[in-house]
């Protein structure tokens, strides 16, 4: 923010506002000044956010309550504490809700204008928070990593959940009811399980479809634990592979460990998905590969780092230690079907921690 020579910045996604404050109710802003943090809810959360502030000894937070809008608090917290530049979020901040804010700041400004009366005004920013968040602290690598040990342990079933003749949406709901069993509050994602032909499709939605003798099921899967994602994906093969489909499950776990083997502080995340990819193309696979190789895991499913080709106007800085991402190579052939192999990794000072321990290769015999 200084940086940024900003007088506060008003955070409004809601990831953030968590990360910021620990408030995690589904409505409320954040206020940040340099010295202090304001912390708007309505009347749902208000009680708890004055509890979590009042528990949190010696952290400058103040609740402010809603009356009518979100943003008449806000312009009036911001108008009290006299901030003139005042960062917002240009990629959650909505259209509305910025012209509400800068047409009650504006409003406030003394009239007629002369050149020595500042006038606040609104300045779009780009991933302050993300950037501080996308290195999780002790606390957060300790709640990744267990609820990677969790989702693995389930992962470690899935040939009791894949049989012949059970519909693909039965088995999305068996391993969504095992991930609450485990203590995840809820999927990080919708459960993806896609059998035969619809392994072909990265992200096939479960069907009525049975599943079959000699086919591969592909079972992407992700909880939220303590607030914190996690995903997984593993592919089942019932009863042995065609030729085909083993060369593209050795291809497939190939590039899943040639990407891992290249993690490590300094790395671009590019440079991740090149070994991933590199190893696909020797197979005669690239054009079968058309997703990136990874994201990063934290608060929401999909946070930085992007692990892909390298595109102009994106962050591809090198990783450190405490990113955590998830390595997922898959190659999807129609007529073939589709295998995906993913594990969440943990940068650390020497290489990288699998954080995910689940066989990468399942094959259930009928």
């Amino acid at each position: 923010m200084r940086a940024a020579s900003l007088d506060a910045l008003v955070v409004t996604h809601l990831p953030n506002v968590r990360y910021l404050t620990g408030f995690s109710g589904t409505a409320g802003v954040c206020v940040l000044l340099p010295s202090r943090c304001f912390l708007v809810v309505d009347f749902r959360y208000l009680t708890a956010a004055r509890e979590l502030a009042r528990d949190l000894e010696g952290a400058p937070i103040a609740v402010e309550a809603v009356e009518r809008t979100y943003e008449e608090v806000v312009v009036s917290v911001l108008r009290r504490e006299q901030c003139l530049r005042i960062g917002v979020e240009a990629a959650w901040l909505s259209v509305s809700r910025f012209n509400a804010m800068a047409g009650a700041l504006a409003a406030m400004a003394p009239f007629p204008l002369q050149s020595d009366h500042p006038v606040p005004v609104l300045v779009p920013t780009e991933r302050l928070v993300e950037r501080v968040r996308i290195v999780k602290d002790a606390g957060e690598v300790e709640t990744l990593r267990e609820a990677a040990r969790r989702l693995s342990a389930i992962a470690r079933r899935l040939a009791s959940f894949v049989t012949p003749g059970r519909r693909e949406r039965d088995v999305a709901v068996d391993l969504e009811t095992a991930m609450r069993e485990a203590g995840f509050s809820r999927p990080a994602f919708d459960t993806i399980v896609a059998s035969g032909p619809n392994s072909a499709f990265p992200h096939a939605r479960p069907t009525d479809r049975l599943l079959e003798a000699g086919e591969p099921t592909v079972l992407d899967f992700g909880g939220v634990y303590d607030g914190y994602c996690v995903d997984l994906t593993r592919t089942v093969q019932l009863g042995a592979p065609t030729e085909a489909l083993r060369r593209l499950y050795e291809a497939v776990e190939e590039a899943n460990k040639a990407a891992i083997g290249v993690v490590r502080p300094g790395v671009r995340p590019s440079a991740i998905d090149a070994a991933a990819r590199a190893v696909l193309e020797t197979h005669g696979l690239g054009a079968a590969f058309g997703h990136g190789t990874g994201h990063g895991l934290g608060l929401e499913i999909h946070e930085e780092p992007r692990v892909a080709r390298e595109i102009a106007g994106l962050p591809d800085e090198p990783v450190e230690p405490g990113m955590v991402f998830t390595i997922e190579p898959g190659a999807y052939v129609p007529g073939v079907g589709g295998v995906r192999i993913e594990d969440d990794v943990l940068v650390t000072a020497e290489g990288c921690d699998v954080l995910t321990d689940a066989p990468k290769r399942i094959e259930v015999r009928v």
